[in-house]
């Protein structure tokens, strides 16, 4: 697929608003309604997702809100407009940001604010504006009739189900490089399976560097860095992974654990473990996520940390945390462009007991 010609791009400020008439991409909910409020999550997602579908017009709810079925919710994809997906589908659930008028970006993206943190909003922003950053330097060079789209026009969200305090139903958000399948039910939400990614990887705005995965790639380093030769030794894979394994459309794969149990780290490095984890787990707000990883807490002892390729932040290594309830892959790619150099980042993050909130329609 067409690819930046450069690692770093820089984003005017007014790329902001500008797609498609008005497009809003700041948060949307004020800070007290973002709070972690034990069970509070589930009352302002449904609040926040019937004032969204009350903007719609009749056409436009109908693309929305569809049933909560196994086919309609393995329908998303990292791919961009114009790719078919890896499910085959070709087009994404639900209305895309570039269709509609302000007060209805307004209403999708506080829902998309409901359920996340604010650090999580931000980061699904972040990709957001990456891509958009994408789209400004690749249109140029688009042959004439590539179908294929950029940017924050592209960005879909569906409602699959009825939004209720109780009954599980699913939020979907995402377009290139971001597809977050969200299970509200009960006062519990569950974040897997998602796709958080990024290309570019870093770019800048308004004369701030932006890495909407940086984090994630820093924090791994360090694990690796902490450890001694042989603990290194045990992390690392014989062989190069390209990309994700339990990427869209793999849903009820199984890797076999590899690299280094967390049983047999240190417990300083077992809390880097637990800190980088949270980089994707924390995406849910505190008390949705201080849930999950207590669940991950639980299973630390038979949770494996597997490494593949250099130790250094421009080598394009990937690694994986695998234990009983997360497995996270994180895979920088590299472009046709990109002189072998990793201009954007692939990563899922799945639980295999709970993916689609298994769980909570098992209640």
């Amino acid at each position: 697929m067409p690819a930046v010609t450069r690692v770093s791009v820089v984003v005017n400020a007014a790329l902001c608003i500008a797609v498609a008439g008005a497009l809003v991409l700041q948060s949307p909910a004020p800070a007290a309604q973002r709070g972690a409020v034990p069970d509070g999550v589930t009352a302002r997602a449904v609040a926040a997702a019937q004032a969204f579908l009350g903007t719609l017009n009749g056409e436009q709810r109908a693309r929305t809100q569809l049933e909560l079925t196994p086919a309609a919710r393995r329908v998303w994809s990292n791919l961009p407009t114009g790719v078919p997906m890896q499910v085959g589908a070709t087009t994404r659930n639900g209305v895309k940001l570039g269709e509609l008028n302000a007060e209805q970006q307004r209403a999708m993206l506080a829902l998309v604010s409901a359920v996340l943190s604010p650090s999580g909003y931000q980061k699904a922003i972040d990709i957001v504006m990456a891509d958009e950053a994408l789209e400004q330097t690749s249109a140029p060079r688009r042959p004439a009739g590539n179908a294929v789209r950029f940017g924050r026009a592209e960005y879909y969200a569906a409602i699959l189900g009825t939004p209720s305090a109780t009954t599980p139903w699913m939020l979907q958000f995402g377009g290139h490089h971001l597809a977050l399948n969200v299970t509200l039910a009960s006062g519990s939400t569950v974040l897997t399976p998602s796709h958080v990614g990024a290309q570019p990887a870093i770019y800048s705005l308004e004369g701030r560097s932006v890495r909407p995965l940086g984090d994630e790639l820093d924090k791994a380093l360090a694990l690796m860095a902490s450890l001694a030769p042989e603990q290194q030794k045990q992390s690392t894979l014989n062989y190069r992974v390209a990309d994700t394994v339990l990427a869209a459309g793999q849903d009820g794969k199984v890797i076999q654990p590899e690299g280094i149990r967390a049983a047999a780290l240190t417990a300083p490095q077992q809390a880097q473990l637990l800190d980088l984890v949270n980089e994707w787990v924390g995406m849910l707000g505190d008390t949705q996520a201080a849930l999950r990883m207590t669940d991950v807490k639980t299973g630390l002892a038979e949770t494996w940390f597997a490494w593949s390729g250099p130790t250094t932040k421009e080598g394009g290594a990937y690694f994986r945390i695998q234990g009983p309830t997360v497995v996270i892959e994180y895979a920088p790619q590299a472009s046709r462009d990109s002189g072998g150099q990793p201009d954007h980042i692939h990563t899922i993050y799945r639980d295999p007991t709970n993916d689609y909130g298994a769980k909570l329609a098992a209640r």
